[in-house]
This record gives structure tokens, sequence and C-alpha cells, in this order.
């Protein structure tokens, strides 16, 4: 038996092929289009960027090619074919939604995980909604779900909101309407009561919503369905191929990273920053962006911040922040590192989800120095005061002191971001047992598997 895991990013789809031992025998990769920039005018002379948005088609065609380049890949490493795979699985951005027709068809645009346009759609939310929901804030799937139904012309249109991955599995399946309950979480969807809260169907009440709208949920790793004969024929799939439900992102990754018992922390740092800690039970903060989602028979308690890799990119080119890292580790390797400790506060723009979530909360660059590099540290120790903030504030509110933190993602394997973020935390940081997202999808993938030892 071997399981297909498919991590839908911000930048790009991923994929990996692994077998019942949990070895990864084919992986592909590709980029995705960049995403379309909205900006608000909150002055007449000058614009804010807010948000973006991605064409739900760019996501197939990209995974098209993703899919193609694995089964070529498979077949000259292995001489195998895509028809050996039993399941698949497929995770996506928390919180990117789009609506579609009866068909599956979008007739909206994807609104991305750190789209903040939906404020008068966060402030209907925040008025009915209980503090114990992660559908609160103007980056939420809910508030987005809302904002990008006002805006339709076309409403008779409309039958489902999806997530980013609901989308793409029910495109292999050629059937929609289901997600699983940690995408549903920003949709308003209540884990702990395993239901669509009252509160929420009065909301959506007052828009009109068809009765289709919100899928339907089951667990993580279930099955939704089965590929459909004509997507098994394009890419070669085995016709039996089980799809099962996917995960979010960061939440594929940290089951990728070997995380499991009460009190494992985990950092995804990739173009954001997300820090979570598995706790016994559910904890939930509104004023600083903290939600709860299940971990099995445990929760996984964290949030998402705006700071991360963005940020680097948003001042330096790849090249550049490959070449001010060997500075930064040469200097460390050396002893000629100090800690600047400017108070930085990265973000590329307004806004902030946790350790604060403030839509209007503005970042913190200054004083630049002069130098570069300097410019650099001083980002990558902001960014570690607010990995930082976040467990502190985690603690606080009950979630278990973490002993070490595994890092997962792009920035996991930078030496000299480890090394600042061990002086700040204070306690040892190490990478991840697998990094990729997509390997804790296929892993998600195997749940229904017979137990074998």
């Amino acid at each position: 038996m071997y399981s297909l895991g498919i991590d839908t990013g911000t930048s790009g789809i991923r994929a990996v092929i692994m077998d019942k031992h949990h070895c990864i025998i084919a992986q592909s990769q590709c980029s995705l289009p960049p995403g379309q920039p909205f900006y608000s005018a909150q002055h007449s002379a000058q614009q804010h960027l807010i948000g973006y948005s991605q064409n739900p088609q760019d996501w197939w065609q990209t995974l098209q090619a993703v899919i193609f380049t694995l089964a070529d890949t498979l077949q000259k490493d292995q001489n195998l074919k895509l028809d050996i795979i039993t399941h698949l699985a497929i995770d996506g951005t928390s919180g990117t939604v789009l609506l579609c027709d009866k068909y599956g068809t979008p007739v909206t645009e994807a609104l991305m995980y750190n789209d903040q346009r939906a404020v008068f759609q966060a402030q209907q939310i925040n008025n009915v909604a209980p503090k114990n929901t992660a559908a609160m804030g103007t980056t939420s799937g809910l508030a987005k779900m809302l904002w990008l139904f006002q805006h339709q012309t076309q409403k008779e249109a409309i039958h489902y909101a999806l997530n980013q991955s609901d989308w793409l599995s029910g495109m292999l399946m050629e059937r929609y309407g289901i997600s699983d309950h940690n995408n549903a979480l920003k949709m308003g969807y209540d884990a702990q009561m395993h239901c669509w809260p009252e509160w929420l169907l009065q909301l959506i009440a007052t828009y009109n919503f068809p009765s289709s709208l919100l899928p339907e949920i089951i667990a993580p790793g279930q099955i939704m369905g089965q590929v459909s004969s004509e997507i098994a024929a394009y890419f070669g799939f085995n016709q039996t191929l089980k799809i099962c439900a996917g995960t979010t992102d960061s939440t594929a990754a940290i089951i990728a990273s070997g995380a499991k018992d009460i009190g494992d922390a985990i950092t995804s740092l990739g173009s954001t920053l997300v820090m979570k800690i598995i706790s016994q039970q559910a904890i939930f903060d509104h004023k600083s962006g903290v939600y709860s989602q299940p971990f099995g028979d445990l929760w996984l308690v964290g949030g998402s911040s705006n700071s991360g890799g963005e940020v680097l990119k948003h001042f330096f080119s790849d090249k550049q922040i490959s070449q001010l890292t060997e500075t930064l580790n040469k200097n460390i390797h050396q002893g000629q590192f100090s800690m600047l400790n400017l108070s930085y506060y990265p973000l590329s723009s307004p806004g902030e989800r946790f350790p604060v979530q403030d839509a209007n909360f503005k970042p913190q660059l200054a004083p630049r120095p002069a130098m570069d590099s300097n410019f650099f540290q001083a980002l990558l120790e902001g960014m570690a005061d607010i990995e930082t903030l976040a467990y502190h504030k985690l603690v606080d509110l009950g979630a278990a002191n973490p002993k070490l933190i595994r890092s997962i993602g792009g920035g996991a394997s930078n030496q000299g971001w480890q090394y600042i973020r061990e002086l700040k935390l204070g306690i040892p940081v190490k990478l991840a047992v697998q990094e990729q997202a997509a390997a804790g999808t296929a892993l998600l993938a195997q749940t229904t598997w017979p137990q074998t030892n």
C-alpha cells in the first residue's frame, strides 16, 4: 500500500508518495503563479496592501503539473506507476476560501489565508459569535466567505463555500461539499461539539445563503470518496484510489514533525510564523488570536503571525537572503556575533493575527542599520521575539510549558536564525523528524489503513 500526500502552500504545490514503512519513494513540486494583491485606500492619496487572492484554476493547473512530474519520477526512479497509490490526501493554507456553483466551478476568486479586506464582516461575526471560535477576525474563513458573497453579483449561482484543499479534493472526486474539521474551524465549525453552531446558522440565514453552502464535516484522514473514473484515467491512478479528508498545511507539517505528546511545541518558519503546543484541553483567546483544533484525542493550541519569510522577501531577493545568511553564520562561528536588540516587529504591511490580533497593528522596522547584514539580523531577531511572545502567551493561557521546540518550514534549516531563536527563547530548538507538510499529509492518508507491526 502507498499513500500520496499533497501540500498546497502559498507559493507552490508539493507531493510525496510514501510506503507503509513511512519512507518517501518519490516526490515533486511546482511553483504557483503569484497572488493578486488587494489595496484599500484609507486616504485619497495613499493605498494600503490588505490582502491577496488567487485563481483556483491556477491551483488545479499546478496540481496537474505536480502529478505528471511525480509520475515521471516514480517511473524513472522506482519503475512504478501511479496506480500503486491506494490513498490520497491534500492539505491547504488555513482560512483560504472560495465560493463555487453546484458543479464545483469557482464563481469567485479565492481569498488567501492572510487577506484582511473583510473588516465589516469580521465585525458582524464579532457581534454574535462566542469567544471560543476560530472564526473571529478579518482573516477568518467565515469573514472572507461573507465578503465574497456580498461582492458577488450572481448570487443565485453560489452553491458551496469551500476551503483550498476541499476544492482540490472535490476536483479529483468530481464531487464537492465535504471538508475536514481542521480546515472548517475558521469557517466557524465547533470542533468541541462537532457541529455548525446555532449562532453561525442564524448569521448566514440573514444573507440568504443556500442550504448547501456549509460543507459536510469529517475527521482529517477519513475517506471522503473515490477518485472519479475520468480523473483516474487522466492521471493514471488506480480506479479505486481513496480520497481522504485533508487538513491545514501547518497541521500537516506538525504531523510530519514527530510531535505527539502534551507539551510538544512546534514552530513553522515559512511565509508566516505558526506557533503551536499540543494540549490536553482546547484553549481560545480572541484578543491574542489563539485557537485550538483537534489533534487525535488531544488539541493543537496556537496561532499564526503575519511575520515570517514573506517579510524577508519584501526587502531582499532570494540571492541576497542566501548571502546574508552566510554572513550571519560566519559571524556566529567566528565568535563575532552580538544581539542588536532593536525591538523590531517585522511585518510587510499593517495587521497582525498572533500573538496580538489587530488588523491595524503597525510594523516596527526602525531604526534601520546602514548595513544590510545588520538589518537582516534585526529582522530575524524581531521574528524570534514574536515567537517568544507567542509561547509566553500560550503558557499564560494554560498550555504546558515547552521544553523543546521542533522547527519546520523553509526557515528551519537556517542555522543563524536557530541560534538567535535559542537565545531569545531560552530553550533548545531542533529540526523536526520530517519537515515536509506533504509527508504529514501522506501519513494522514494512511489513517484508515490496517494497523501493522
